[in-house]
Formats: C-alpha cells, sequence, structure tokens
C-alpha cells in the first residue's frame, strides 16, 4: 500500500542553475526590493505599508514572469508523476510562488495532470510555515493530518513546513542545499526526481532522525 503523496517540490530552474526547483532568480528579487539574504521575501513585502507594498508585488511578479521562459523540468519529474499517476497517487502543490508562474509550469510540462489543491504565494502565512501543507491534508480530509503525506522539496522552507506539519520529507540534493541532507528537518535525500520511485517500491522509509543520509539506497 502507498502513502498519500503530495509533490510540492516540483518546481521549475531556470537555466543554467545548478540542479535546485527553487532558484527562480533570488538574488534578483533581493536587489529590487534592497534586502539581504538574511530577511524573508514574503515577510518583507507584507511589512510595507502601502501602495509600497503593491509596488514590490509588481517588481517581484516581474522577474519571475521574466524566469519563464528559461524554466526546464528537473530530471525524473516525467517519470516520477506517471508513476504515482498510474497508482492513483493524490498530489498536491505547495509553492511561495504567485499563479502565473505555477500555471505556466503545469501548463508546459505537466499538461493534464492533476495537482489539487494548489497552495500559492495568496495562501497565508506561506512556507516555512506549516498552514499550507496542513491545509492539503485537510482538503483530502485526512485523519490523521499531514501524518501519511510525503513532502518533497529542495528548500529549507519546504523540509521546515514538512517536518512542522508531520509530513515525511524528501529533499530534492543540490550543491545549493547539501547542508540539508543531514538535518533533522530531512527524511531522506534523493538526486534525482524518479529516485523516489525505488524508494516507494521498496517500501517507502525515513532515516532515523539525526543520523546522515547518503541518498536512496541507504
Amino acid at each position: 500500500m502507498f502513502k498519500q503523496m503530495r509533490c510540492p517540490g516540483l518546481r521549475p530552474l531556470p537555466k543554467p542553475s545548478p540542479p535546485s526547483l527553487t532558484h527562480i532568480p533570488l538574488h534578483r528579487r533581493r536587489e529590487v526590493l534592497g534586502i539581504s539574504k538574511a530577511t524573508d521575501i514574503l515577510d518583507h513585502i507584507h511589512s510595507l505599508p502601502q501602495p509600497a507594498q503593491d509596488e514590490a508585488q509588481t517588481a517581484v511578479r516581474a522577474i519571475e514572469s521574466a524566469a519563464m521562459a528559461e524554466q526546464e523540468a528537473q530530471p525524473g519529474l516525467h517519470e516520477l508523476i506517471s508513476y504515482l499517476e498510474i497508482r492513483g497517487v493524490r498530489m498536491g502543490l505547495c509553492t511561495r510562488n504567485f499563479d502565473t508562474p505555477v500555471t505556466h509550469l503545469l501548463q508546459t510540462f505537466l499538461p493534464g495532470k492533476t495537482f489539487a489543491p494548489i497552495v500559492t504565494r495568496a495562501f497565508r502565512p506561506p512556507k516555512p510555515d506549516p498552514a499550507g501543507i496542513l491545509h492539503i491534508a485537510d482538503a483530502w480530509g485526512l485523519d490523521d493530518g499531514a501524518g501519511s503525506l510525503i513532502m518533497v522539496g529542495d528548500s529549507v522552507d519546504d523540509m521546515v513546513a514538512g517536518y512542522k506539519a508531520g509530513a515525511a520529507t524528501v529533499l530534492l540534493s543540490s550543491v545549493d542545499n547539501a547542508g540539508l541532507e543531514g538535518h533533522e528537518w530531512t527524511g531522506v535525500a534523493i538526486a534525482r526526481l524518479d529516485d523516489l520511485v525505488g524508494m516507494l517500491e521498496r517500501g517507502f522509509a525515513e532515516r532515523e532522525r539525526g543520523q546522515e543520509s547518503t541518498g536512496p539506497d541507504t
């Protein structure tokens, strides 16, 4: 029997970035907002008074919309989604992006595939708060909250949100997030998305928290 599974980490990356799914260029968004890496982009925007808040939203959306032309499907994306679809595994999406890039991703790389609910930036509070994941669990009518969900992602926000929601967490590893592989928030790490297929076939299990993860074949 397969656990209910959601795949909020299935997002595009702008080339020629390393294999990470969430780098719709953060540095350009921070530059236009005049903030450092230590400041959360969405928290900063929502802290601004009007009309500065709307102006900041517009500027960030313009950067993200321009980046859509550079989107690429991650290796193993179609293999994983096909596997889950054949087995009737439900999939949801939880992202800090706004609607337009999400729609572009689904229509371009996953046409006809069903993700529901889709939790975007409009949902408050965003990741790393677990509220979006718990909202998906509630929409699916799950009795154990997020306990039977798997959160797949590539960022610290993904791992924290999944961990706090009580879901299993799977990190899509890259050179940018290698420090998260052995963290308590991360249940297991994979090198590419379809590595998860073999894990599910063998019977999905997270590593013991606090023990170093070496990938899907540990």
